[in-house]
């Protein structure tokens, strides 16, 4: 009850400064709506999202597969790629730049901006040669599938750092992911990891579990530094975030790539990819091009709704990566793997009822104030 009076005071106060929202674009209003009653612009937002994260992340997984599979063998190369694309972000920044609104009154200081933005992609950089370690060596169907334990980790970190509320049904959806990544682990010894090297199955699973538990972790931060530093919710301001935080990320790679070494054996690699040097050269871009659009996917749903929620859109891509898979690549898809998809989709299926459920009780309170007279009456 108390959710929807302060939502009321949100409305009441938007409605006594339309001056300053006046001059906002429709791209640059807040995000998040101040009722339950959203906007189709909400929804739009939303759905262009949804579509960024399952289309990126779908094409992003699969390239680097091929990456690997026509004779690519740099980490650091594989690595850089995910962050490199960043310079497609200054088109869509262009269309939506920031009001002058939020230009005078949004910006903290650039000391405090500039050392989040350095911390995150530090960490994004090391999280993403952890990823590049463990798509060398996994069966892309497994990799995907151990990927989703990140819905699971992520839903650990909100609840210390976002306030995330932990229901039954979200403990329901963190168990059965987590049991579907052990199914996996289970498997270390299948006819999968016939063809890699002893010991570098495991090891590459551990390394994925990990990246995925970083990846959590990195969620979790963008959403504190959404809500604590920004204070302003819009599309230019995630543009922004997220072509710093590349920008950081890219630079790191660039460095390890040329300490390394790896950078005197790209050229052969290049003579050397099976499908030859054109297609490696656009293998690269379309890989750097398909993670942006995720990473952009990933960074609006993690302002407008939650991190929490951004997770479990990229599991929704479970079921889409390992058909691929199987089709593109010939992946096996035996019975444990099969398990282990339809446990993830439950678990995926779980989390959303809840999300159904804090929707229908929200409004169900804000009905209620408005019939007694306390507030302002929403349409349905």
């Amino acid at each position: 009850m108390g959710d929807a009076r302060e939502i009321q005071l949100q409305i009441r106060g938007a409605q006594e400064q339309p001056s300053l929202h006046k001059d906002a674009t429709a791209s640059n209003q807040p995000l998040r709506p101040s009722s339950m009653s959203k906007s189709w612009r909400w929804w739009l937002m939303i759905a262009l999202n949804i579509l960024f994260v399952l289309a990126g992340q779908t094409a992003g997984i699969l390239l680097g597969r091929l990456y690997y599979n026509e004779g690519g063998n740099s980490k650091w190369m594989a690595t850089l790629v995910q962050c490199a694309g960043f310079p497609i972000l200054f088109l869509p920044l262009l269309l939506f730049p920031s009001p002058s609104f939020i230009t005078s009154f949004a910006h903290p200081p650039i000391t405090k901006i500039a050392f989040i933005y350095i911390s995150l992609g530090l960490i994004i950089a090391g999280d993403n040669l952890i990823y590049s370690c463990g798509l060398l060596y996994l069966p892309i169907s497994t990799y995907s599938l151990v990927c989703a334990t990140q819905l699971a980790f992520n839903a650990v970190f909100t609840y210390f750092l976002n306030s995330q509320k932990f229901t039954p049904f979200i403990f329901n959806s963190v168990i059965l992911l987590t049991f579907s990544s052990a199914l996996l682990g289970i498997q270390s010894d299948s006819e999968d990891s016939t063809d890699v090297p002893k010991g570098k199955y495991s090891l590459r699973f551990v390394l994925t579990l990990g990246a995925s538990a970083i990846f959590s972790l990195i969620s979790s931060l963008i959403q504190l530094t959404l809500q604590k530093v920004p204070k302003i919710e819009t599309f230019s301001i995630v543009l922004q975030m997220q072509l710093c935080i590349s920008f950081i990320a890219s630079i790191v790679c660039v460095v390890g790539l040329f300490a390394s070494g790896e950078w005197k054996v790209l050229e052969g690699e290049m003579d050397g990819f099976g499908k030859g040097r054109v297609s490696y050269v656009m293998t690269s871009v379309c890989t750097a091009v398909a993670w942006q659009v995720a990473s952009v996917g990933m960074v609006g749903l993690i302002l407008v709704v939650s991190s929490l929620f951004s997770n479990v859109i990229g599991t929704l891509a479970l079921p889409v990566v390992p058909i691929f898979a199987v089709i593109f690549f010939h992946d096996k898809m035996d019975g444990v793997k099969v398990m282990a998809t339809l446990i993830a989709v439950w678990g995926f299926i779980s989390y959303i009822y809840q999300d159904y459920l804090d929707d229908s009780k929200a409004k169900r309170a804000i009905g209620s104030d408005s019939k007694d007279g306390s507030g302002v009456s929403i349409p349905p």
